[in-house]
């Protein structure tokens, strides 16, 4: 198995996770709902691989990765930042960066993208920090 295809098969098992954790109990008494992952349990995108260039992230917003669980910022122009997509609050992923938050559609939950940190909650850590290289062709290395 290619290494792409590993990271895509895994960020498939972490939405399906998040979107596990995200939904009420069983209502005719089946197995109890899985735990939502816990935060930092996002795998980290392959250091080798560029997962986005920097053209494709705004300056001021960022665009999320859901193929490799990584959201990736540009908070000031030349300034990346890459995040885990896991919502720190129950492990929903996150699905938008708007007006320069990153935002959460499970229960409301909204991150700054210069630093992760929580600005409205119910979350109340900052999502997982990934560092992020520029390579000499623009491309964004994450992990």
């Amino acid at each position: 198995m290619s290494r792409r295809a590993a990271l895509g098969a895994a960020a498939a098992a972490a939405a399906v996770a998040g979107a596990a954790a995200c939904s009420g109990p069983p209502e005719t008494g089946g197995a109890p709902p899985s735990p939502s992952p816990s935060p930092g349990t996002d795998p980290a995108p392959s250091p080798e691989e560029s997962v986005a260039t920097v053209d494709e992230v705004p300056v001021g917003g960022g665009v999320v990765l859901a193929g490799v669980a990584v959201v990736v910022t540009q908070p000031e122009a030349g300034e990346f930042r890459a995040f885990s997509t896991a919502c720190t609050h129950e492990g929903c992923p996150v699905d938008e960066v708007a007006g320069g938050e990153i935002v959460c559609p499970c229960h409301g939950s909204r991150f700054s993208i210069a630093d992760g940190s929580p600005t409205e909650g119910p979350a109340t850590d900052p999502l997982e920090e990934y560092t992020v290289t520029v390579t000499g062709e623009g491309g964004l290395v994450v992990g």
